[in-house]
C-alpha cells in the first residue's frame, strides 16, 4: 500500500463521514501530571455512545446502553487487530464496515456513501485504516 493511497484514504475517511464518529483526535484536559494535560491523542473515536441498529446488536444492556448501542471503537491500532467490532465477531475490514449499516443505525447514511464510493476509493480508505 502506498503513502498516496493512505493520504487519500484518511481525506476519503472524513469526507464519507466516518470521522464523525471515530474522530481522528481529541484534546485531554488538565491533569495533575503536566505530561498528561493538553495532549492530543489520535483514537479515531469520539467515545460517545451510538445507536448501531439491529445488525450489530448483541442483546446485551449495559447501565444506560441498549443491546445495540455502543461506545466508538477507538480505531488506533486497527491495523494491528485481527478482529473487528465490539465482539470480535469478523476478521474482514469490509464485512465490519458493512455491518454498520442495519435498521436504526447512525451509522447507515455514512455507509450508503461509502458504498457509492468507486472501488479504488475505497481501497483507499481500506489501505488508510490498515495503517493505524
Amino acid at each position: 500500500m502506498s503513502a498516496n493511497s493512505i493520504s487519500a484514504g484518511k481525506a476519503k475517511f472524513n469526507l464519507v463521514g466516518c470521522g464523525l464518529c471515530h474522530t481522528p483526535s481529541l484534546q485531554t484536559g488538565t491533569s495533575s501530571s503536566n505530561a498528561l494535560s493538553g495532549q492530543t491523542v489520535n483514537l479515531f473515536s469520539d467515545l460517545l455512545v451510538h445507536d448501531m441498529g439491529s445488525r450489530l446488536s448483541d442483546g446485551v444492556s449495559q447501565g444506560n446502553a441498549g443491546p445495540n448501542e455502543f461506545r466508538t471503537a477507538p480505531l488506533w491500532g486497527l491495523g494491528q487487530r485481527l478482529f473487528f467490532l465490539h465482539d470480535g465477531r469478523t476478521s474482514d475490514l469490509v464485512t465490519a464496515i458493512q455491518a454498520h449499516s442495519s435498521s436504526g443505525s447512525e451509522a447507515s447514511a455514512v455507509i450508503g456513501v461509502f458504498n457509492v464510493l468507486p472501488q479504488s476509493d475505497r481501497q483507499d480508505i481500506l489501505n488508510f485504516l490498515r495503517s493505524l
